[in-house]
Formats: structure tokens, C-alpha cells, sequence
């Protein structure tokens, strides 16, 4: 059984890395510019394949986060797809984990080494 300590450090999101985030943008910059040019009407449910897609990327990217839920749910609506729902999305949570990231205490101290 893991402690409570293991756990909580396993539910956190990831560290924010300067990859991760030049990452994320690209990723959320392709795809509202893949939704503009598929246009208001969709092509066979492939707005809705990127949007999924998106989804699971930004969350192994970035890590999950409400926000990504209505950003996903505004994506359904055909016109609304037009706008750079994701690209803003994106910023929006890494403003706010980076906020995180900064306020968050350092890890517990090291333990030093037992000398036999």
C-alpha cells in the first residue's frame, strides 16, 4: 500500500518544461488551424477526431485540467470551431500552472545516507 505522501506527488500535474509547453502551442495552434481550414461544416466528423485527439495530447503534455473540458464541449458546435478555442485554452492553463509551479513548496529534504 503507498503512503499518502506517494500518492498525492502521483495525482500532481507534471513539471512544466520549456519542450512541453513549445509542445502544447504547436499542438493547439495545428489544430485550430486544421478546424479553420476543414470550415464551419466539418468534414465527416474530422473536427471531432482532432478535437480528441487534442485532448489526449494537451493532457500527456501538460496534464489534465478542467478547462480543457469546455474547451472540448465548445469544439462540437459547428461555428464555434472556427475560433482558436484550443490555442487560448492552452495559454489560459499554463498561465495557471505556471502559477502553481511557483507557488508549490519545495519536495521534502533528502534523507542522508546511513553509514554502516
Amino acid at each position: 500500500m503507498k503512503s499518502k505522501t506517494k500518492m498525492g506527488r502521483s495525482s500532481r500535474p507534471s513539471i512544466l518544461t520549456r519542450t512541453k509547453i513549445i509542445s502544447a502551442l504547436a499542438a493547439a495552434v495545428v489544430a485550430d488551424g486544421l478546424q479553420l481550414l476543414l470550415g464551419p461544416a466539418g468534414w465527416a466528423f474530422g473536427d471531432q477526431i482532432i478535437d480528441v485527439i487534442v485532448m489526449v495530447l494537451m493532457s500527456w503534455l501538460i496534464g489534465f485540467h478542467w478547462l480543457f473540458l469546455p474547451s472540448f464541449i465548445l469544439e462540437l458546435f459547428p461555428v464555434a470551431d472556427e475560433f482558436p478555442t484550443w490555442t487560448a485554452c492552452v495559454i489560459a492553463v499554463m498561465v495557471l500552472r505556471i502559477r502553481e509551479q511557483r507557488r508549490m513548496p519545495p519536495g521534502p529534504p533528502e534523507e542522508p545516507p546511513i553509514e554502516i
